[in-house]
């Protein structure tokens, strides 16, 4: 089957300096997405086309759910399992304590219920970045090292994934074993300098990849094979994260940044840092909950 879209619509005009950490969360009927740098969570309910945004003292890298108004978020240095709605503290665990200089980034479910997040040198200048995993009993392994800018994972079953070192244009293909230990490490695809740098993606039923071009102005479609079988031009220059939403899951979306660009940029791409909607004849994967013991 051909893959066919819609042009990106601006749902949200904003001016998020990087937006990033898509999530929908069906049972509310809402898109989900952060502000890194802002340290904003923004919740958009399509329903009732219902505005919100939540502020937080620190920088915050992800959004995913555990059920109901509990949540899990990526802060600098911290996981930190929230009722969003009472700001009720549940669980804070520290990451990187010995790192002040790096921060959390990417994150997401993976099919079995254990949350996946990568760290990065906050002024993207070393490789002090790592891949950990958070199980299902809140155990934290470390999985890998030695990355600049850690974005995904993007999942194709419960032992295998994609993982990007954004800054060295590389998105890695991923398989584990029952004790998070990589067993295969392979590099799937290489962006060249023209197509900018690999950012957040996901994947679809049929396991293709969708990947977010920073500095790109685009997304990518990759088959498991690692051919570029559709593409999807944006209004922006930096596009950030996607996921896979609304009734059918068959809607993508998207969050841009404004970070890096200059004025005269800004001026060629207005809509940079609003979040866009587009719609898909493919089914994408349905974003899953932290399986958790949570009350």
């Amino acid at each position: 089957m051909k893959i066919k879209t819609t042009k990106p619509r601006c749902i949200w005009k904003l001016n998020t300096l990087l937006g990033e950490g898509t999530m929908w969360l069906q049972s509310q009927k809402s898109i989900f997405f952060v502000d890194i740098k802002k340290g904003n969570i923004y919740i958009l309910n399509l329903k009732k086309n219902k505005k919100k945004i939540i502020k937080f003292d620190k920088e915050i890298g992800f959004i995913c759910h555990i059920k109901k108004n509990i949540f899990i978020i990526g802060l600098k240095s911290e996981l930190r399992i929230i009722d969003i709605k009472t700001k009720k503290i549940f669980y804070s665990i520290p990451i990187e304590k010995n790192k002040p200089f790096n921060r959390l980034n990417d994150g997401k479910i993976d099919p079995s219920g254990n949350l996946w997040f990568g760290t990065m040198h906050n002024k993207e200048k070393k490789r002090s970045g790592s891949l950990y995993c958070l199980d299902t009993n809140l155990n934290l392994h470390k999985v890998d090292d030695k990355y600049f800018i850690t974005n995904g994972p993007a999942f194709l079953d419960e032992k295998n994934f994609y993982h990007t070192d954004s800054k060295r244009r590389i998105i890695y293909k991923i398989k584990i074993n029952n004790r998070f230990k990589i067993i295969k490490k392979n590099i799937f695809i290489k962006f060249n300098k023209k197509e900018g740098f690999p950012d957040g993606m996901t994947t679809d039923i049929k396991n293709n990849l969708w990947v977010c071009h920073y500095n790109g102005s685009k997304i990518s479609v990759f088959d498991l094979k690692g051919k570029k079988i559709h593409q999807i031009s944006c209004p922006v220059k930096n596009v950030t994260n996607c996921t896979f939403g609304g009734n059918r899951n068959n809607e993508l979306f998207i969050s841009t940044a404004c970070k890096d660009l200059n004025k005269t940029e800004i001026k060629k791409y207005p809509l940079s840092g609003s979040l866009f909607k587009i719609k898909t004849n493919v089914i994408g994967k349905r974003t899953l909950p932290l399986k958790s013991f949570i009350s």
